[in-house]
């Protein structure tokens, strides 16, 4: 790579992970209602790096593009104040000379950015917000992710993305109150929304629904940094995302064994366990014991019991499968779906043996929402093979190939086709 490239290169980079936090101090000086401008000066900020950096990268890198949106900040703030209302609570510190650029830098303290950041994760999870466009605007505006981007990752034209994201900004301009986002009687149901964007957001990345990529390992990673983020504040700090935190950990520790060097995805029983993060279990097994903590007991909850019995498992074969059923009976009371249900009877099959797990799935067979599930028609496969029902075996399979969503999921239904 040539030495601008390179450069480039790490701009991006940098910026993919500075880019929530700038935007999120701007968004606490601009205002709620100016996101769009606060997108626009980080985005200069951005291109301002791109051409400087041509010449070298600085020493801090990140320190240099905190400074530079300061700036901007600065400059945009004089040139807009007799048009434009900035944040309300800072409106007067903003009018004086003397006091605008001091107001801007405090903005700017790794603990404001911090509380910022906090503050515009409650913003995007507004319940006035459908889901998909809660998800879209948390990874435009806290994980720097491009229009582009976001609808790769949810695979929609990037036209759906833009207008997703231009209602939704649209609708938070009528809310001006950004420090009263994590305030008052309204944070629980909040919360309950920035939880489920965070779930989503992990698990496009984790069962991706991409047509190229069956893991992206980026979304995750997202995901992660922003519940950890959510757990560190008060407003966040609940039983509930502890137990989300501890579900991704468990997840996660498998991420770099979910695929083979040619990117083909690995069932579980062939995934090399020596490989996987121990680190991030005894991090799951910390965040899971903070959130068995007062009596209340979530879906969350037992989708990590559930995920800490695979990943501690020291094989396959040594899986506690009567425990995940039992786990799975009590997410059927507390979240029912048709996936948890398929799931259990999977569960069912490897404790109780395959012709108990294929009555169970069988059972399922009228169950609409797993009509073009590719993973129903798999496991029946497994399961008639393994009772040597080896005809009706490949026809599971080539229906469950059928409804791939993606090359990876192709190949490895068709690898259970071959008997592999």
């Amino acid at each position: 790579m040539s030495e601008g490239g390179r450069e480039t290169g790490v701009a991006e980079h940098l910026f993919r992970h500075e880019a929530g936090r700038i935007t999120a101090a701007l968004v606490r000086v601009l205002g709620l209602h100016n996101l769009d401008l606060a997108e626009e000066v980080t985005q200069d900020t951005l291109l301002r790096a791109l051409e400087v950096w041509q010449l070298g990268v600085p020493d801090d890198p990140a320190g240099w593009l905190i400074r530079v949106a300061r700036n901007r900040a600065i400059d945009v703030i004089r040139r807009e104040r007799a048009f434009r209302r900035f944040a309300p609570d800072l409106t007067r510190l903003l009018e004086s000379e003397w006091m605008l650029a001091p107001t801007v830098d405090d903005a700017f303290f790794a603990h404001e950015i911090r509380d910022a950041q906090l503050c515009v994760m409650f913003c995007c999870a507004h319940p006035s917000l459908p889901p998909p466009a809660q998800v879209a605007v948390m990874l435009k505006t806290l994980c720097g992710f491009s229009v582009g981007e976001i609808a790769h990752a949810f695979l929609v034209p990037e036209t759906t993305i833009e207008k997703r994201l231009s209602r939704a900004y649209a609708e938070l301009r009528t809310h001006r109150n950004f420090l009263d986002a994590v305030t008052g009687p309204h944070v629980p149901e909040r919360l309950a929304s920035v939880h489920a964007s965070l779930y989503l957001l992990f698990n496009e990345g984790y069962h991706g629904s991409h047509p190229e990529h069956a893991v992206r390992e980026e979304l995750c990673g997202e995901a992660m940094r922003l519940c950890a983020l959510l757990a560190e504040h008060p407003a966040g700090d609940v039983p509930r995302t502890h137990a989300l935190f501890a579900l991704f950990c468990f997840h996660a520790v498998r991420l770099g064994t979910r695929t083979d060097a040619s990117g083909a995805l690995q069932l579980l029983a062939e995934q090399d366990r020596s490989r996987w993060d121990r680190a991030l279990i005894a991090r799951g097994e910390a965040s899971l014991s903070r959130a068995s903590t007062g009596n209340e007991l979530s879906a969350y909850h037992v989708e990590a019991a559930i995920a800490a019995c695979h990943a501690t498992a020291a094989s396959f074969a040594d899986t506690d499968w009567r425990s995940i059923v039992n786990l799975y009976d009590v997410l059927l009371r507390i979240r029912p779906s048709a996936v948890v249900a398929l799931n259990r009877a999977i569960a069912v099959g490897y404790a109780d043996g395959p012709a108990f797990g294929l009555d169970a799935i069988d059972a399922l067979a009228r169950e609409t929402s797993l009509a073009a599930y590719p993973f129903l028609d798999a496991a029946r496969g497994d399961f008639l093979r393994a009772l040597g029902r080896t005809a009706e075996a490949h026809a599971s399979f080539e229906r469950a190939i059928a409804r791939a969503r993606n090359d990876a999921e192709r190949e490895l239904l068709a690898r259970k086709l071959r008997g592999g």
